[in-house]
């Protein structure tokens, strides 16, 4: 399901993400104080009167101060130029009163336009200069509420049984870069990890994925994670229950920062998947990269036959979870994972890869779909799972084509009625989700790409979808939490019992 579907980018967008943005509070310290000097800066150029050549020059001084203190601490990014470019206005001044000196009352009318102009023009781009950066700015990841400390580490893992079918050499083996976010001790420091490792490579993977330019995805180079890169792991606990995630089609392995980070603060391992080839972009260590090879057809036999690959990727990595836990080479996770205690969540494609898993692996104790539809080898059976699990839709997915542009529909290559028949056929094995006990939250307000980092972004995507994405992740988190330490670590239930029925966030059901 694409990120957008029925809205349109407009100026009155844009106009309503300024006036309303919060964003504005969540700039960077310098970027922010660097755009409030030389906004004030270029007013003053503009309406002091007998600026000396003293004055100008001290503008300039303080102007560079602040750019090079910002971009040593922060770095320097795109939708700043406009604000770096009134550094230089100082300089320019000096040289254009040299070139524009009134010579006699004759020139009062001219000067009294040119003023006009300039002002109204200097307005304008004061406005471009601080609105850039609030479209798009560095965004941050809320402060994980658990007790823990994060570290993260990432591994290449080769599956030598199994062909990789995407490339031209026989001998090729199927390939995954995975990535570990725990519970690190509370002495532990280190360097935070980025939230992605090469932001060039990443920036070029979203825009194709998107069809959007690469420039609006360059300032997540400057996105930081609140793990620790190799952090010693936490003693407080003798072992640790595991969860496997799964991205969607097109995602990547920390697609969902905001939540395996919460988690992993709370005292869970959390092994993140790249499915190769299906996702966004894949960097092996040796600098190869892959990018998102899109599926054949959408159709629902496609899907269920492409989900066991995406099955077989989950089931390798849990069998190299499990040697880790045994003996790990970097003796971090030997004996340390509680390996009687796993679960598997997953966004939309990787949702379905969970549900398979809870159905196939006993290993997999309980599972969690957020709004991915139930594709697969396997049906949840008329009575039920037999397992723990919970589905989260979102409200706007299960209404089908219904908010979906002609626009939108085309560009998939179907028709609006071979959509809306395969929508029908996939609702249809959601009829047994509840059986046997377990739970279906159906979130309102809520879009598809909501269950993920990407409407943190920009708060264009935030504002075009209509989805207050902070309460969206903070909704999850919450359940996602209370689910997993009920089933994996025993304790009672906080939320999930107490809150079955409608509420005004959300519609919880319990079969």
């Amino acid at each position: 399901m694409g990120l957008f579907q029925t809205n349109k980018l407009s100026a009155a967008t844009l106009l309503n993400t300024f006036v309303l943005a919060p964003w504005l509070f969540q700039m960077r310290t310098f970027e922010m104080l660097l755009i409030t000097v030389n906004v004030l800066l270029l007013g003053w150029l503009i309406f002091a009167r007998n600026k000396s050549q003293r004055g100008l020059l001290v503008g300039f001084g303080i102007s560079i101060l602040f750019m090079v203190t910002h971009g040593l601490v922060e770095g320097l990014r795109w939708p700043m130029i406009p604000v770096y470019l009134i550094t230089l206005f100082p300089v320019v001044s000096v040289a254009l009163r040299h070139i524009f000196k009134p010579k006699g009352q004759k020139q009062n009318a001219p000067r009294r336009i040119r003023i006009i102009l300039v002002t109204t023009l200097a307005a304008l781009y004061s406005f471009i200069a601080v609105v850039l950066p609030i479209l798009f700015p560095i965004f941050s990841f809320e402060k994980p509420t658990g007790p823990y400390k994060i570290g993260t580490v990432s591994y290449h893992w080769v599956d030598n049984m199994r062909e990789e079918h995407f490339t031209k050499a026989p001998d090729d083996k199927r390939e995954l870069m995975v990535q570990i976010w725990y519970p690190a001790s509370s002495t532990t420091k280190g360097k935070t990890a980025p939230y992605v490792s090469h932001p060039d490579i990443f920036a070029n993977g979203y825009s194709k994925a998107l069809n959007m330019p690469k420039l609006l995805f360059t300032s997540i180079g400057f996105v930081k994670t609140h793990a620790i890169e190799e952090a010693e792991l936490s003693d407080k606990e003798s072992t640790y229950p595991v969860l496997l995630f799964s991205h969607g089609l097109n995602g990547v392995k920390n697609q969902n920062t905001f939540e395996v980070e919460q988690l992993a603060s709370h005292g869970y391992i959390v092994v993140g998947i790249d499915h190769t080839y299906h996702s966004t972009t894949s960097v092996f260590p040796d600098g190869r990269v892959v990018h998102f090879v899109p599926q054949e057809s959408n159709t629902i036999d496609y899907l269920d036959k492409l989900n066991e690959k995406w099955v077989e990727d989950a089931t390798f990595v849990l069998n190299q979870v499990e040697k880790l836990a045994k003996n790990d080479p970097d003796h971090r996770f030997t004996d340390r994972m509680d390996m009687q205690n796993v679960g598997m969540f997953g966004h939309s494609f990787g949702g379905a890869t969970s549900t398979q898993m809870l159905m196939t692996d006993s290993r997999i104790k309980a599972a969690i779909n957020m709004d991915g539809g139930l594709y697969g080898k396997l049906r949840i059976p008329a009575d039920g799972l037999k397992k723990p699990f919970l589905l989260m839709s979102a409200d706007d997915t299960l209404t089908g084509t219904e908010n979906m542009s002609d626009e939108y529909i085309a560009s998939q290559g179907t028709t609006r009625a071979e959509l809306t028949k395969s929508f029908s056929d996939t609702f249809a094995r959601q009829e047994s989700v509840t059986v046997g006990g377990n739970y279906w939250m159906k979130i309102k307000y809520m879009k598809h790409m909501g269950f993920s980092d990407m409407y943190l972004i920009s708060p264009v995507f935030e504002r075009m979808e209509g989805v207050d994405v902070r309460s969206a992740h903070r909704l999850i988190n919450d359940y996602s939490l209370d689910f997993f330490d009920h089933y994996l670590k025993q304790q009672p239930f906080e939320r999930m019992e107490q809150n079955i029925g409608d509420h005004p966030e959300f519609t919880l059901q319990r079969g």
